[in-house]
């Protein structure tokens, strides 16, 4: 059978061609991928196979390993190295000017949203290395208690976004920032499943409409 090219289309077809007469927003992700690519394999161009590794992948895509990728049929050393390359440059550069968290006023704006909030929600913050935050997340939504927060509930996502720690925070309805004896033991527990894991929690900080209190700097940490 033989091979499907790209340039057997209409010039108006070729990703190449519309990106550099459009530019690259206007190009979807399989001709996006097609042109890191380069090139197909037998009975199919870089576009089928851009669109089959896609669908094959999901929205996982930009996590795959380079062994993920070489286990593709058609993707061979060179493709998969130039996809890998394309992806941590991207991540690079996507983490280049976030704030930096030093002292726990720094992580309002990522949790204020939560202060007057009727129920409790507990919150995930990533860190990567150099203290730049990655992701904020909503771990659970309700009372707040050991058997609610699980260790695999709140690392799932760290150990996904490759972090080197996490702080945690929850709001209390009340108004009251005292830390429970449930909050105390959440601490705990996921301070040692973080060590356990090698990512640590920096901090634990509660918030209320009268402000935040951090469980570190109460010594619970």
């Amino acid at each position: 059978m033989a091979r499907k090219r790209i340039k057997d289309l209409p010039g108006f077809a070729r990703p190449r061609e519309k990106l550099l007469e459009r530019g690259p927003q206007a190009l979807s992700d399989a001709e996006l991928l097609a042109i890191l690519l380069g090139s197909g394999v037998e009975g199919k161009s870089a576009l089928d196979l851009a669109r089959a590794i896609l669908e094959k992948a999901g929205p996982e895509f930009p996590k795959w390993s380079v062994e993920e990728l070489l286990a593709v049929p058609g993707i061979g050393t060179a493709k998969a190295c130039r996809i890998a390359a394309a992806f941590e440059l991207a991540r690079r550069f996507a983490q280049r000017g976030r704030p930096v968290i030093r002292e726990p006023e720094d992580v309002l704006p990522y949790i204020q949203h939560i202060a007057d909030k009727k129920q409790e929600y507990f919150l995930c913050l990533t860190l990567n290395g150099a203290g730049e935050v990655i992701q904020t997340r909503v771990v659970t939504v309700g009372l707040l208690d050991s058997s609610q927060v699980h260790p695999r509930e709140v690392f799932a996502d760290a150990i996904a976004d490759r972090a080197a720690a996490v702080i945690l925070a929850h709001n209390h309805p009340s108004g009251k920032l005292d830390p429970t004896p449930a909050d105390v033991e959440v601490t705990r527990q996921l301070a040692e499943a973080g060590r356990i894991l090698g990512i640590r929690v920096l901090d634990h900080v509660i918030i209320s409409r009268h402000g935040l209190l951090s469980l570190r700097e109460r010594g619970y940490l």
